[in-house]
């Protein structure tokens, strides 16, 4: 791929300060990825549902999977990335962390993540928002990533002019 040198090899288990981590997510995460998903489903998809049409109220456990087995395709191919955050056992999904190229104007990367309804507001969270930019500036070869969500809304992302 274009938006990353030939070179880079993704990180595979990055840690938080809080014991928490995030690695690569893949079809086997299915068991704990979707009740984390459809647990906080209304508040995802206010958030990610007019730009991705994400995640549905119909999603059923075998189309998550199916999702999850496509980005680890994707992550294996270089073309995006999701990673999931996990509790520093690995048996609780916190939420996840996209890193994608650009579909709109302006940017190199385009960096977004979430965490379920029940750690909106917490230390987690606050320290998920701190790390995400430090460690994409760190740890990978970006110029210009965007962070949706963050430095603009998902509406002002929307209006940008779409990429080549």
């Amino acid at each position: 791929m274009t938006w990353l040198p030939s070179d880079f090899v993704h990180p595979v288990r990055v840690e938080l300060p809080g014991g928490q981590y995030l690695r690569p997510i893949s079809g086997a995460d299915a068991p704990i990825d979707y009740p984390a998903v459809m647990g906080s489903r209304e508040r995802l998809w206010s958030i990610f549902g007019e730009a991705w049409g994400w995640p549905a109220a119909t999603i059923t456990y075998e189309a998550n999977k199916a999702d999850l087995e496509r980005h680890a395709a994707e992550i294996a191919a270089h073309e995006s990335f999701n990673y999931v955050l996990f509790d520093a056992a690995g048996t609780t999904e916190y939420g996840c962390v996209y890193i994608d190229p650009p579909e709109k104007a302006g940017a190199d990367a385009e960096v977004s993540w979430w965490v379920v309804d029940d750690v909106v507001g917490s230390e987690l969270e606050r320290e998920l928002d701190a790390f995400v930019p430090r460690w994409i500036e760190e740890a990978w070869p970006f110029e210009r990533p965007r962070f949706i969500g963050r430095d603009l809304s998902w509406k002002e992302w929307l209006a940008l002019p779409d990429v080549g």
